[in-house]
């Protein structure tokens, strides 16, 4: 049988595509090898890109707060009076001195307790607030927060907008016997006898600490609004077809969800608590009954300035320094411990 010669053309034809496809090795399967990328030039544009983004970030940042940092602590090491150009190197008995001084340890103490007491109970507090303008509305229907949310949202931030100076001295004012506060006691039945609530010390410290948590409560109110705006709606919907109640759905979802920005507020009001010295001076600039309120700023300002002792205030501000760091370490670490976020993204 014989084919037309245009038919035995393509046939060969084929027949050589196949044989060369068939010599050829078949691609490797796997993942390519990116390409290399070599050393940027250095160009006008991306030199001062460097320069003005990183070496000048870097520059202030070295200026203005790892030298100051240095030179208190070479200062806490002399016996520097602030007023003269004189000083004498003595090493480390500014700390032997203040660890041995009652008053700075009790100082010390007050501030860990502030450290510790201040954010549990605002950050509680401000998280509640903030569940009940966003999720606590009625159980059926969509998720929404309370009626009028925005109302309770604005009412909530305005201590927040007022100085904290004038914070202490409204609240000073109605502590004294005859302020506000026990005038509303006696019109409700409850006799205090001109009681001071900044003039005892088993009422000093608990009657400041509820004046720095009045004040702040509303920041973090609208920092966690915000966070739990992020927070996908179909999840609190998920909830709630299983049954879960509001406060079920706020520890099991919420807290979890946002616990990142719970950290950061924790750290933030932690900081704040551990330097108080606005709140503190304004309403008991003497320290209270027995010191009961006093707190290592109070006690380092008076140091240096009252004593002229710059040298030992200057100790103390580096004691003050180290805690810092301790307590925003201490707080990393344990929502990394309890679970929270890993270097991988979030948990």
């Amino acid at each position: 049988m014989t084919t037309a010669p245009g038919v035995d053309a393509a046939l060969d034809t084929v027949a050589v595509t196949a044989a060369r496809a068939g010599r050829r090795k078949p691609p490797r399967l796997g993942r390519r090898k990116p390409p290399r990328l070599g050393r940027r030039p250095l160009t006008f544009d991306y030199i001062s890109f460097l320069l003005v983004f990183l070496g000048l970030p870097v520059a202030v940042f070295l200026i203005f707060v790892i030298s100051p940092f240095v030179q208190a602590v070479y200062y806490s090491m002399t016996n520097w009076t602030g007023f003269t150009p004189e000083m004498d190197f003595i090493g480390a008995k500014n700390f032997v001195k203040l660890f041995a001084d009652a008053t700075f340890m009790q100082a010390m103490g007050n501030n860990i307790l502030l450290a510790i007491v201040l954010p549990l109970i605002t950050l509680t507090i401000a998280l509640v607030f903030a569940s009940m303008i966003t999720i606590g509305g009625p159980s059926s229907g969509q998720v929404r927060g309370l009626r009028a949310s925005s109302f309770y949202r604005v009412v909530s931030f305005f201590p927040y907008v007022i100085p904290a100076i004038v914070i202490g001295i409204l609240w000073s004012m109605i502590y004294t016997p005859s302020g506000l506060l026990n005038g509303l006691l006696g019109a409700a039945g409850i006799d205090m006898n001109d009681f001071a609530w900044l003039g005892d010390e088993r009422t000093a410290m608990g009657a400041s600490i509820f004046v720095m948590a009045w004040g702040m409560i509303g920041f973090y109110m609208v920092l966690f609004i915000a966070a739990i705006k992020g927070v996908p709606a179909e999840i609190y919907e998920a909830a709630r077809i299983d049954g879960a109640g509001r406060f079920r759905t706020t520890v099991s979802i919420t807290l979890p969800l946002i616990r990142d920005n719970v950290q950061t507020a924790y750290i933030y009001l932690g900081i704040m608590a551990l330097d108080a010295y606005v709140y503190m001076v304004a309403l008991n600039a003497t320290g209270g009954p027995g010191n009961s309120t006093l707190v290592m700023s109070q006690y380092l300002f008076r140091t240096a300035f009252e004593k002229g002792q710059f040298g030992l205030a200057s100790a103390m501000g580096v004691v003050l320094a180290v805690i810092t760091l301790i307590f925003a370490a201490a707080v990393f670490l344990v929502n990394r411990l309890t679970g929270g976020k890993d270097d991988g993204g979030r948990a």
